[in-house]
This record gives structure tokens, sequence and C-alpha cells, in this order.
């Protein structure tokens, strides 16, 4: 059997640097520091950091005064952020500086007075973040049809943002019905877009016209991997969301000679490595990796935790 792996997949910039904020605050501060809803959707992160002296809550008051605080990669409301300023909590804000642009934007084009509308999906709580940053109505679409949907005269000044799990391919339709909608419609550039989700959406699709069949490493609460094992399926080839080597079914490799192998934005690669060596306890196995992107972005740390 032939292994091919994506390329690029697993951890992004946004990811790595929210998990290096976690363990830096631990050694810097000691334990416990207490992360503000899971730091990204990854069980096994997760499970790793708790091990760490990371605890995991859903709402501040579970915070201790003084506790040293961060908030998670997918970003917070801005009540969230003015309660802790309320109690003096020490924060560390691993908000993914590509969501943080997304805030920024959608303040500007409310400030600027447009209708802003953001195309995601309800209940991800970077979609709830993203609302609740914004002093004003926000709009929440994810299809053509919540665009028809909208109660809005059509000259209405409108802004759209965007979740940045979303890839340009997955935001165009519904951009293209709010323009065509609306005769007044402004919006980010497609480069604004976040650039770890296209380069992971475009090596599925490639590697759809190469495997039989796709196995995606990731949670299943992970939107950017959920959209993986999508993509894999529109494109005609048979693909699984698996949370780590203890979830693959040999059944679905039967008669099968390659295996595409990818993971979403937040699955460490050691779950990959996992499922491969899986993979060798069936048969012989031979890994390759495609050619693909080559990711060399960082993002700067908190200045507390540079040292």
């Amino acid at each position: 059997m032939r292994v091919i792996l994506a390329q690029p997949r697993g951890f992004c910039a946004g990811v790595v640097r929210a998990i290096d904020i976690v363990e830096r605050a631990l050694t810097k501060y000691g334990r416990p520091v207490y992360v503000r809803h899971e730091i990204v959707h990854n069980r096994h992160v997760v499970e790793g950091l708790k091990t760490k002296g990371a605890i995991f809550v859903e709402e501040l008051d579970e915070i201790p005064d003084d506790a040293p605080t961060v908030f998670s990669a997918h970003g917070v409301s801005r009540a969230v952020v003015d309660a802790a300023a309320r109690r003096s909590l020490p924060v560390l804000d691993a908000t993914c500086p590509l969501v943080s642009k997304v805030h920024n934007q959608a303040k500007r084009y409310v400030n600027s007075g447009r209708v802003l509308v953001l195309i995601g999906h309800a209940g991800h709580p970077e979609v709830e973040g993203t609302i609740g940053q914004v002093d004003a109505p926000v709009h929440l679409v994810s299809t053509e049809a919540d665009v028809a949907a909208l109660d809005l005269p059509r000259d209405t000044p409108l802004a759209y943002v965007t979740q940045t799990t979303l890839s340009v391919d997955d935001t165009k339709a519904v951009i293209a019905a709010l323009r065509a909608r609306f005769s007044n419609v402004v919006g980010p550039n497609t480069s604004d877009i976040c650039y770890a989700t296209q380069h992971r959406q475009s090596a599925v699709r490639e590697l759809s016209d190469r495997a039989q069949v796709i196995l995606v490493v990731g949670a299943a609460n992970s939107s950017n991997s959920n959209r993986l094992v999508e993509i894999g399926r529109e494109a005609g080839t048979p693909s699984y969301l698996i949370e780590d080597a203890s979830a693959l079914d040999p059944a679905w490799l039967d008669g099968v000679e390659a295996v595409g192998l990818t993971a979403g934005a937040s699955a460490p690669e050691a779950l990959i490595q996992d499922v491969i060596a899986a993979l060798r306890r069936l048969g012989p196995v031979e890994v390759e990796t495609m050619d693909g992107v080559e990711e060399n972005i960082e993002f700067r740390l908190p200045a507390e935790l540079r040292a």
C-alpha cells in the first residue's frame, strides 16, 4: 500500500503560537494556568497541556482571582475581555492574528456606517467571538439561501467578513450571492482569508486525484478538519475523519492500493505518524509526501513571553 502525505497538513502558525503561549505561561508562572475554552480543537493537544498544568474552563467565573489566564486561538467577545479586565486577571491572548485581523476589519466596516454580514457557522467559538467584538447587529450567513433570507433593502451599504476556517472556495458562492442581491457591498481581499485553510484544502483536492481513500486526522468539532473530509468526498474520493489511529477501520482499505493522509490545522504530526504505524500493522506500506506549499509563517508571541 502507498500512503501519500498531503503537503501542507496539520498545525498552522496560529495553532503553534497558541500552544506555545500556554506552554511558556506554565514555564513562567508555574501551575496552574487557566485557559478559557479549548486552546485549539483537538483532544490530544488539550490533554497534553492538562498534564503540564493547564486547566481548561468555559467561563471566566471558574478562574480564581489573579490566576494567569489564556484566551483560546478562536478569539473572544469584548464582553469576555472587559470581564477579565474588571477582575484584573493577568491575560495572555492566544487569539490567532488572522482572527484578530477579522475582528479589526469588522469594527472598521461598522464604524464606517456599513451593515455587517459574517460568513460562518453558527455556534462556532470564532463566530461567537467575532460577533461579540462588534457594537452593532451582525447578520450571520453560511449559504446562498441565508443571503436570500436577509431582510434588508437592496441599497443597504453592506460589508462582509468571513470565519477564518473557511476558504476562498467555501465563501465564493455566498459572496457572489451578496453582490447579486445588494448594490453596495464591500469586503476584504481574498488574500486576507486564512492561508492555512486554503493550502490544506487545495492539497486535499490534489490528493483526491492520486488516492483511492483519504483519511483526515482531526477532531469531530474541528471545522477545518470536517471541511477537508467534505472536499475529498465532493471530489469523488471516499474520505473519513479520524480522531487518531484507534478510529481507523480496516474495512475502508479493502482493495485499496493508495491512501491519502492529511490532518486538520489543529492536529499534531504525531497523530499522523500513529496512523502510518497502524497502517503498517495491516501490511507493507510505502510512504511518500506530495509536492506542495512549504509554510514558513510564524506569528509573534505576546511581549511578556518572548524572553
